[in-house]
C-alpha cells in the first residue's frame, strides 16, 4: 500500500501546495529509524510518504478512532497497528521493536493527539523507550501548514496550502536506558522525550512551541542557529 500511496502524496501535494522541505532528506537512512514529528492535522500522514522512500512504515494510532468511520478507514490505507487506549500496549510494542530491527520506519506523533491550538503539547514518553529497545535512532521533524482549519479554509477559497517538512539530526539513546527502574526510568524516560521535542519546538515557529516554549533547552538550541 506505500508505493501508491507514496505517488498519490507526491502528485496530490504539489497540485494543493506549496511544498518546502528542510534538512537532508536525502540522507534519511533506508529504514530501522522512528520519524517524531509534531501531530497538526489529518493531512500529516500523507505528508510522511512525500519524503520517505520506505514501504514498510510502522503506523501507530489509538483504538478511540475505531469508533469513527473516517478512522477506520484511515486505519485501512495506511495500515496501522491498533493501540489500547490509556495502557502499556507491549504486544504492540514488541511488534515494533521487531520491525525496526528489520528495517521499518515507525511513524509517530509523540504528544498522543492531534493538537487543537496547533502549539507543541506534553509529549509521551514510549518512543524512546522502543528506540532504545530496538536500537534504533529517531529523527525530530517539524511541520506547519497541515492544521486542519487551515487545510479547510484555504481549500475552500482555492488558495494553494504552505506546507513545511523540516527534518533535525538522528539521535540516539543506549539500550541500557530501559533497564533504569521505577521513579528513576520514568524521569529518565520523560526528559529524553523532552529532548526530542525542545529540537522540533527549535524547529518550529514560536506560536508553535506551546508546552516547550519556555524549555531553556530550546533558547539555548534557537541560540545555536
Amino acid at each position: 500500500m506505500s508505493a501508491p500511496l507514496r505517488f498519490i502524496a507526491r502528485k496530490i501535494l504539489p497540485w494543493i501546495a506549496d511544498v518546502e522541505v528542510y534538512g537532508d532528506v536525502s540522507k534519511l537512512p533506508k529504514g530501522g529509524y522512528i520519524l517524531a514529528s509534531n501531530h497538526l492535522g489529518r493531512l500529516d500522514s500523507l505528508v510522511v510518504y512525500y519524503v520517505i522512500e520506505n514501504d514498510d512504515l510502522i503506523h501507530p494510532l489509538t483504538d478511540k478512532y475505531k469508533k469513527y468511520w473516517y478512522g477506520r478507514l484511515a486505519g485501512r490505507i495506511f495500515n496501522v497497528t491498533w493501540l489500547t487506549r490509556g495502557q502499556a500496549d507491549m504486544s504492540a510494542i514488541r511488534e515494533f521493536i521487531s520491525r525496526l530491527k528489520n528495517g521499518a520506519v515507525m511513524i509517530i506523533a509523540p504528544e498522543g493527539t492531534r493538537s487543537k491550538t496547533v502549539s507543541l503539547l506534553k509529549a509521551e514518553p514510549g518512543a524512546v523507550y522502543i528506540a532504545s529497545s530496538a536500537n534504533a535512532g529517531i529523527i525530530p521533524v517539524a511541520l506547519t501548514g497541515t492544521e486542519d482549519a487551515d487545510v479547510v479554509a484555504r481549500l475552500k477559497r482555492f488558495q494553494r496550502l504552505k506546507i513545511t517538512i523540516t527534518a533535525g539530526d538522528e539521535m540516539y539513546y543506549p539500550p541500557e536506558i530501559k533497564s533504569v527502574k521505577g521513579a528513576e526510568r520514568d524521569a529518565l524516560l520523560q526528559s529524553s522525550m523532552d529532548e526530542v521535542m525542545c529540537r522540533i519546538a527549535a524547529m518550529l515557529p514560536e506560536r508553535y512551541r506551546g508546552y516547550y516554549k519556555d524549555f531553556p533547552r530550546v533558547r539555548e538550541l534557537l541560540d545555536k542557529k
